[in-house]
């Protein structure tokens, strides 16, 4: 693959490339030319139906219960939603020990898209197999390319064609794509070698992003080690209501919400469920969502928040500890408080139960010896978040401006 020039300053994106703008390509007419492109290109694009370039079939059944250790490389259309992020497939990770030969196996260059999904929009996650012999799963539309750059279509169809496939696609609970449907999706398209140049670039920018993930797991992974590792051995524990007074929020209109504000409020997820224009809470405060499906969720609140009627708050910490390490110590046994939860259809925790939680009983100075390790590993990951988020901007950017 050819080495281009990219970078990214963390607080500001940059792109250093051979890049020319839409106006020095075109001058003043109105061309079919993307608003970003190689400086050494500038024929015009070409506009057709997927059908013209592409023949389009389906996949054959292969469950997941029929996944094995063993067998032909597979791929089931659920995956395209939960292990392949990239658009272009760079590793087939299941197998099967299905007989192959009657089932549906992919030509390099294959782009493949689910045939059903839970929303119109989400429904085009197209990937690109740029191997021979994988088996398609049932449920997978198959693009089969003439002679053009699959990566390329990939890329294009998860971007600028995004809201027209969810155009076509059909159904309220669960939503379908047809291959009927999807042949007569407008698409656009260069040269092959412009298309490869540009799916080079973004598979680039794509392994920078897996790097920068495994990064972020490995941070992750480091904080739980330190819990297990720290909490394993304590032997004095007392009562949560011991340390502290548990608070439950009050509950606000959701009609005086708005989308911006000056404080947030918590009311039981685990995203603010809207802002407004007063704070009930101080900041640096834990809370623990009462209610709904996230009910259990610790937070650590940096900033005063409005503490809604499905949200617990831990007031009155008394001294000898430290809200921080209490606060790491409650997250890394947020399962053991989800377990508390009772209910089926909206479960809820109950105040008297989450009262009876045991807490350790530690030194002060081990406390913040604690806290102090993980708060290094934690400013670490914030910044190595940051410069993902960075990352996913640029490639957000490249496919408005890359593509027609």
């Amino acid at each position: 693959m050819e080495v281009l020039n990219f970078s990214i300053k963390r607080g500001q994106n940059e792109i250093h490339s051979d890049f020319a703008e839409r106006e020095k390509i075109q001058g003043l007419k109105n061309l079919n030319v993307p608003n970003l492109r190689f400086g050494e290109y500038s024929d015009e694009w070409s506009l057709t139906e997927l059908q013209k370039v592409a023949t389009i079939s389906k996949g054959s059944g292969i469950s997941k219960d029929q996944l094995s250790e063993n067998g032909t490389y597979c791929i089931l259309y659920g995956e395209l939603y939960t292990k392949y992020n990239s658009e272009i497939i760079s590793e087939v990770y299941s197998k099967t020990e299905l007989d192959a030969a009657n089932l549906v196996k992919s030509k390099e260059n294959d782009v493949i898209i689910p045939c059903s999904g839970e929303t119109a929009i989400d429904i085009s996650t197209a990937r690109c197999v740029p191997f021979n012999g994988i088996l398609l799963g049932g449920d997978l539309n198959i693009i089969r390319l003439k002679n053009q750059n699959g990566g390329f279509f990939a890329y294009q169809l998860n971007g600028k064609r995004k809201v027209d496939i969810a155009k076509v696609a059909q159904g309220v609970s669960v939503v379908h794509l047809y291959g009927e449907h999807l042949k007569q999706v407008k698409i656009a398209y260069p040269t092959y070698s412009e298309q490869k140049k540009i799916a080079d670039f973004l598979s680039l920018l794509d392994s920078r992003i897996a790097t920068q993930n495994k990064i972020i797991q490995q941070l992750q992974s480091l904080i739980k080690g330190i819990y297990d590792k720290v909490f394993e051995d304590i032997s004095d524990y007392q009562k949560l209501s011991s340390v502290c007074t548990i608070q439950k929020g009050q509950q606000v209109n959701g009609e005086e919400l708005s989308e911006l504000g000056d404080y947030y409020v918590m009311n039981g997820g685990i995203e603010p469920s809207g802002y407004y224009d007063r704070y009930n809470t101080y900041a640096n405060t834990i809370s623990i969502s009462e209610g709904g499906n996230s009910c259990g969720y610790v937070q650590y609140n940096n900033v005063p928040f409005w503490s809604g009627g499905h949200c617990y708050t831990l007031q009155n910490i008394k001294e000898g500890y430290h809200n921080l390490f209490l606060y790491h110590y409650l997250k890394a046994r947020e399962k053991e408080i989800m377990a508390l939860r009772i209910g089926s259809g909206l479960p809820n925790i109950q105040k008297k139960d989450l009262e009876k939680f045991i807490v350790p009983i530690l030194p002060l100075e081990t406390q913040v010896g604690i806290v102090d390790g993980i708060n290094k590993i934690e400013t670490k990951l914030k910044q190595e978040k940051d410069i993902l988020s960075a990352y996913q901007k640029q490639k957000a950017y490249l496919l408005r401006n890359l593509f027609i």
